[in-house]
């Protein structure tokens, strides 16, 4: 690490210093600069450390959401300007991004692994779907909440599990091809799930957020494919432009999101992020599990566990903004993402460093019942 990044890290320990000693004296209003500048520096510093710069854009995200708590109504609007309708525009973006760095090839893996990718669609559209239900009847929360947790549980995967799986050295093809099939059956699936699982706590309009789904992942990632099929190495600054965007966009909509929701986020913030903490956790070990049991390969295993556990936050946003809740319903993606990151770049970190061909087999049911 040299010495910028060391001197960063510093400054982030004096920050965190100011926060506590402004915080015992009483004077609150003086904390929020200091803890959006101490997570910024955070951010900065992590950058520079080898083990630490995974988590560097999960703590630009914690920067950005502190941004929207002390200061919500510079994100809410400006002037007559609503920020919430940037949501949509950066989602297609994002996707537009997604669909550059794709080809036609990456759905050549249904063929070649049918096994893997039927079993991580199955996993990724029953696991989740009923464990949101699940903990947002459990949880009690109010009905649009309650719908956002089901939201996020119905969607499907985003570009940061692929990230993920490269990082756990699992099967990085059957991940970008779960992603892409994922995300095109979610016109059809995620309107489905939301109709069976949330419809008794919000009505649902099934064709209308079909097309909201269409309109914000189907046709960016369509347009971005044919710009890849036509323009691929001829744009190189677009490969590196796009990532950079994609994550500055999330950002962005992670803060308008928790600007908009602040007063409820107050009000149940805790319980919200343990339901972000069960819900991916339970993503990952039944995702998981599930693939050992039938007898997949460890890498495999490993790659359905981060596609299940790690859903698209920023598809599930825009559509709670085109079903006009994106206050109460866009908040559980709005505390899901970050904890997703959080625990998928963990996860992935612990995994990569264990040889995934040393793991051992689970044995077929006959085998260990002879044993026994």
């Amino acid at each position: 690490m040299n010495s910028f990044y060391k001197y960063t890290l510093w400054a982030a320990l004096i920050s965190f210093i100011a926060i506590l000693v402004l915080w015992l004296q009483g004077n609150l209003e003086l904390v929020g600069p200091f803890i959006i500048l101490c997570f910024l520096l955070l951010s900065l510093g992590f950058r520079g450390h080898r083990f630490l710069k995974g988590f560097s854009f999960t703590v630009l995200i914690f920067a950005s959401v502190s941004a929207a708590m002390f200061y919500p109504d510079f994100f809410v609007k400006q002037g007559s300007f609503e920020m919430k309708l940037l949501i949509v525009p950066l989602l297609q973006i994002i996707m537009f991004g997604m669909g550059t760095t794709m080809s036609l090839g990456d759905f050549a893996g249904v063929i070649k692994m049918p096994k893997g990718v039927l079993v991580g669609l199955l996993c990724q559209y029953s696991i989740m779907p009923v464990v949101g239900f699940t903990l947002a009847t459990l949880f009690g929360f109010p009905p649009e909440i309650a719908a956002g947790v089901i939201l996020i549980g119905s969607s499907p995967s985003g570009l940061a599990s692929n990230v993920m799986t490269y990082l756990a050295k699992a099967n990085l093809a059957l991940s970008v091809t779960l992603t892409a099939v994922s995300t095109l059956l979610a016109p059809l699936t995620t309107p489905l799930l939301m109709e069976l699982f949330a419809g008794q706590f919000v009505p649902i309009d099934f064709w209308a957020m079909m097309w909201s789904i269409t309109k914000i992942v189907i046709l960016p990632i369509v347009a971005g494919l044919i710009f890849n099929r036509f323009f691929h190495g001829k744009a190189p600054w677009l490969d590196k432009a796009m990532p950079i965007v994609s994550m500055a966009g999330i950002a962005i909509i992670i803060t308008i999101i928790t600007a908009a929701g602040r007063d409820s986020l107050l009000a149940i913030g805790l319980a919200l992020v343990a339901a972000a903490i069960i819900h991916n956790g339970l993503g990952y070990f039944l995702g998981y599990w599930g693939c050992r049991l039938l007898k997949l390969p460890e890498r495999d295993c490993r790659t359905i566990a981060l596609e299940v556990g790690m859903q698209n936050g920023g598809l599930a946003s825009g559509i709670a903004l085109e079903m006009g809740k994106v206050a109460t319903i866009g908040l559980a993606p709005a505390v899901f993402g970050p904890w997703m990151n959080i625990s998928g770049s963990s996860l992935a970190t612990w995994w990569g460093e264990r040889d995934p061909e040393a793991e051992p087999a689970v044995k077929p049911v006959v085998e260990q019942e002879s044993v026994l």
